[in-house]
């Protein structure tokens, strides 16, 4: 799987948003987009899952340009995440089941059910498969918003800001459960995300945005001193901690 972003920019009627994004990933990749509030993070996601139409530039999905697929086949490739989630008074087995959608034509299938089951065990979930959404935490509850997301079988998995509003367990919990998705399910990830630390600890791939342009892409050499300066006018120092660099206000 390969997914290519050629020239991608975007406007509102009397503002402009994004410039001119390039970037690719390969199979494994897990990509974070950076940059303050404000900087086109949230909507480079919508357009990448034509939430919003992009005004200009092309999204490739193993080649292919999805302007050209229907919104089933869209949701068959790409699985959105938002930052914000309506809950409903459904229970999280139905929630998860959702996700189904794109394959179901007449009716549910055993198929559908063994995928529900898997993704509910992959985010061990099994214990709250008849419980009501409403009644979860907001780590439980974005579990099953990210198990609705895999049900979809996506080959890649955007996500906004996952770990917002969630306490530093939880934070840590979702983001090895994003890593051990992307390694079983051989999936890749893009994620929009503030905690740069949480940042260089799980993702390969970064792209910095400034005003809605991308400043630099590439890996974690890209994510330094100089960049983080030019991108939040703060001056850091980066140290390596037991393998893991950890960025450090000044």
């Amino acid at each position: 799987m390969a997914l290519t972003v050629e020239n991608l920019s975007f406007a509102y009627p009397n503002k402009d948003i994004l410039h001119n994004i390039n970037f690719s990933l390969e199979e494994g990749d897990c990509l974070m987009v950076l940059g303050t509030n404000g900087a086109g993070k949230s909507t480079l996601l919508k357009c990448l899952n034509r939430v919003l139409q992009a005004q200009k530039g092309t999204v490739y999905i193993d080649g292919v340009d999805t302007r050209k697929l229907s919104g089933t086949e869209l949701a068959r490739n790409i699985a959105y995440v938002p930052q914000n989630h309506y809950i409903s008074k459904t229970t999280v087995f139905d929630t998860v089941l959702l996700g189904r959608k794109p394959y179901i034509k007449w009716d549910i299938t055993e198929k559908d059910i063994k995928i529900v089951e898997e993704t509910l065990q992959l985010l061990n979930l099994q214990a709250y498969s008849m419980r009501y959404t409403h009644e979860l935490s907001g780590g439980e509850l974005q579990r099953v918003i990210i198990a609705r997301a895999l049900a979809q079988e996506p080959k890649v998995l955007l996500m906004d800001e996952p770990t917002s509003n969630l306490d530093l367990r939880n934070q840590i919990d979702v983001l090895n459960i994003i890593e051990e998705i992307i390694k079983t399910k051989k999936i890749s990830a893009i994620v929009a995300m503030h905690d740069l630390n949480l940042a260089l600890r799980y993702a390969n791939k970064f792209l910095l945005l400034k005003k809605g342009i991308s400043y630099r892409f590439g890996d974690t050499s890209i994510l330094n001193p100089k960049s983080i300066k030019n991108i939040y006018n703060v001056d850091v120092a980066i140290e390596d901690y037991s393998g893991i660099p950890v960025v450090i206000p000044m």
